[in-house]
């Protein structure tokens, strides 16, 4: 089976706050009702080997363990504190855990900036002591914390056992559903707990790190539902996924869910389709339904990763090869094509009537001899074309279904799979429909830390987790990120024009931004007189022309009237411009017209959207699409965070649901697809270059066979941060 690979290069100060050897719990209690009791009851029972503290001046004994009138009283020298008082004691409480040299406090008090005005002055001043003694916050708001591999299990939660998921979540319900799925289970374990709460300090980014770097844990898992620094979270993600799975289920993928999560949070959702691209561009396998949570987490722990998307399917049963067929390509993954010789040692050991293309299907073959899945499955884990084996069907029910005696068979059979799982780097998933009874084959093969599952939905979707992690693997060994250009002089000073005179870049300059950095824009003239229309039309000769308005206050030419197409010569331009001025007028008469600018008709070809916008949350991030319909209506577009790799912009073109389009449909010839890809990574990398670029839009680029045109272009400036702040805190 496939070993973590790799480490972080630097350590986590939460080590000590989340492995502390001292826990000092304020607000402890004798009262079965209250926090403070159930901390002490898990801290107790659990045998946890550091020393507890409890702090309540009402009380001498909590449970058997000497209490503390005061923080400062505490003996010894406790990391941590769990504080179960309410929000109004916080600054005064977090004071005194750093003057006695407490480095991390757990708030589980909610009402504090989630309820918005006096709860976040509130948290305000707690975060000013907490910044003022060194100490680190966990929450407000926050369900709690558990380390079951150093005994800490402050929420008390009953029959979890220690293993190798980690968990943040943002819900504290949604902890208590997954450790009761996991006892459902009887097999998973977890490491690590926090709820984040507000994150007024510590933050997705900061757990993850630990995560990471935590011996005890395989694969880590989150439910998010808003970050505070988006940006950095990726960062950490990319140095996480490079050694070990990270599973993250987001919340408020619909504008009703995004509501609920910034209600209950205080945090901001953003958009989920731009969420989701950004996590799986860092390596994240994301996961799309609350139930596939647990079992992608225990697949992804156990095996790791996949080295491709090429799946054989082993089955006793032709209906639900079938199914399995359907749903693994549904997720993007391929059936592998077994050699000959593959197919050749299939049939020497199965009846004839059996089908050896994959998916095999053993066709009663197995029925007196169920051990032959496992030989199956050894032959077409030796072949060169498969990434990794599924086995669909009844296996560990034979001895159910047929006859008791065929119970040794299956024993012998499951011990030959973990056999297998030990010596090929090929993950072995299993689908049984007679998973949920746990019979003994079964509960052999999940003890040997092989995933069993009683669905073929969440069979398939740990398989294409593992393939696209493999994948991913690759990509991010063999591909730098493009690197920013060099801005020039000319052109900051551009910026720095249009930011004295309140407005954004006029479209010629937006199109000069592009050509002075590579960019294939056409040439275009900006007219602004009687002489130099005369002078156009004379340059441009016969070819057919397009003109549009340049005007500061008019952002939709086409709806002032301000564009024409077509023109030919010097008397259609006179013409043309005459109208668009007289249109553009009519509709803005307060707009200031600089002129018009006139350009050649792009060559016919397939229109493209390319933007980019500064997210709050995750910074610049660029945006791809095919124009018209498909982006106004089906939404199909592809994000990704900048800097692109070229893997990442490639990526972001295979994407899209209608990239027949630009493969070559109805007759059309396929576009340069590698000069649209060279055009992203231009753009990621002039957005990296110049900071006072808050948004551009490119709408439409012409692509085609022979490359592509940008037609529109439209630069947003940053006029609220002066650059020199906002390059400070890139």
């Amino acid at each position: 089976m496939n070993p973590i690979e790799g480490h972080l290069p630097t350590r986590s100060p939460l080590h000590d706050i989340l492995a502390p050897t001292g826990i000092a719990v304020i607000g402890a209690s004798s009262d079965p009702t209250k926090r403070g009791y159930k901390a002490m009851v898990g801290l107790i029972k659990d045998g946890y080997r550091g020393e507890i503290y409890p702090v309540n001046p009402k009380a001498d004994m909590i449970l058997g363990v000497k209490a503390w009138p005061s923080v400062t009283s505490i003996p010894g020298n406790p990391q941590l504190a769990l504080i179960c008082t309410p929000a109004a004691t916080m600054p005064d409480l977090i004071a005194e855990c750093g003057r006695r040299g407490i480095k991390g406090a757990v708030i589980l008090a909610s009402g504090f900036a989630e309820v918005g005005g006096e709860g976040a002055a509130l948290e305000r001043e707690m975060m000013a002591k907490a910044e003022a003694h060194g100490v680190r916050i966990i929450g407000p708001n926050t369900s709690g914390v558990f380390n079951l591999h150093h005994r800490i299990n402050l929420l008390a939660l009953d029959n979890v056992k220690p293993g190798g998921v980690g968990i943040i979540s943002q819900s504290g319900n949604m902890l208590l559903s997954l450790a009761l799925e996991a006892q459902h289970n009887g097999h998973v374990g977890f490491s690590t707990y926090v709820g984040p709460g507000n994150q007024s300090d510590i933050g997705f980014n900061d757990y993850l790190r630990y995560l990471g770097e935590d011996e005890h844990t395989r694969v880590a898992t989150l439910y998010v539902e808003g970050f505070r620094d988006g940006r950095k979270f990726l960062e950490v993600a990319r140095e996480v996924t490079a050694m070990k799975p990270v599973v993250v289920y987001k919340s408020g993928s619909t504008e009703l869910g995004q509501k609920a999560a910034s209600s209950h949070t205080g945090a901001l959702a953003g958009s989920y389709a731009m969420t989701v691209d950004l996590l799986r561009q860092s390596g994240v396998s994301v996961v799309q339904y609350s139930d596939e949570i647990l079992p992608v987490a225990e697949g992804l722990g156990l095996l790791q990763k996949a080295r491709g998307k090429r799946v054989a399917v082993i089955s006793d049963g032709g209906g639900q090869a079938t199914i399995a067929s359907d749903r693994l390509a549904e997720a993007g993954l391929e059936l592998a094509e077994l050699s000959d010789a593959t197919r050749a040692q299939l049939r020497e050991v199965l009846f004839p009537q059996a089908s050896t293309v994959n998916p095999v299907d053993v066709a009663g073959s197995t029925d007196a001899n169920p051990s032959l899945l496992a030989t199956c499955m050894e032959i077409v884990a030796a072949d060169d074309n498969v990434d990794s084996v599924f086995l669909v069907g009844m296996f560990g029910g034979y001895s159910i279904r047929f006859a008791e005696s065929l119970l040794g068979d299956e024993m012998r059979g499951a011990e030959a799979m973990v056999d297998l799982a030990n010596a090929t780097e090929k993950p072995l998933v299993i689908y049984s429909l007679y998973t949920p009874i746990k019979p003994p084959a079964l509960r052999r093969l999940h003890e040997a830390g092989l995933p069993v599952y009683a669905s073929i939905e969440h069979a398939v979707r740990v398989l294409a987790a593992l393939g696209d992690r493999g994948q991913h693997l690759i990509q991010y060994h063999s591909h730098a990120r493009a690197a920013a250009v060099e801005p020039l002089p000319a052109l900051d000073a551009m910026f720095r024009q249009a930011k004295a005179e309140g407005r954004d870049l006029l479209e010629y300059e937006a199109k000069r931004l592009l050509r002075d950095h590579g960019v294939a824009v056409p040439l275009e003239r900006v007219v602004r007189s009687e002489v130099e229309l005369v002078e156009a039309a004379g340059r441009f000769g016969d070819t057919p022309l397009a003109m549009k308005v340049v005007s500061r206050d008019i952002l939709h030419k086409s709806d002032a009237g301000g564009v024409r197409l077509g023109l030919v010569g010097e008397a259609a331009l006179r013409q043309a411009r005459e109208a668009i001025l007289a249109s553009c007028r009519a509709y803005d008469p307060d707009a200031a017209i600089e002129g018009v600018l006139v350009a050649p008709m792009a060559k016919k070809g397939a229109e493209v959207i390319i933007g980019v916008i500064r997210d709050p949350i995750f910074g610049p991030v660029l945006m791809f699409g095919l124009g018209g319909v498909f982006v106004e209506i089906l939404e199909d577009v592809a994000f990704r965070a900048i800097p692109l790799s070229r893997h990442d912009a490639r990526s972001m073109v295979d994407q899209l649901k209608a990239r027949k389009v630009l493969e070559g449909a109805r007759g059309e010839a396929a576009v340069d697809k590698e000069s649209l890809v060279d055009l992203l990574l231009q753009i990621s990398s002039i957005v990296e270059a110049y900071p006072d670029l808050k948004e551009l839009d490119l709408n439409p680029v012409i692509v085609n066979a022979d490359g592509y045109a940008v037609v529109d272009a439209r630069v947003i400036v940053d006029r609220d941060t002066d650059a020199s702040h906002k390059e400070a805190h890139r």
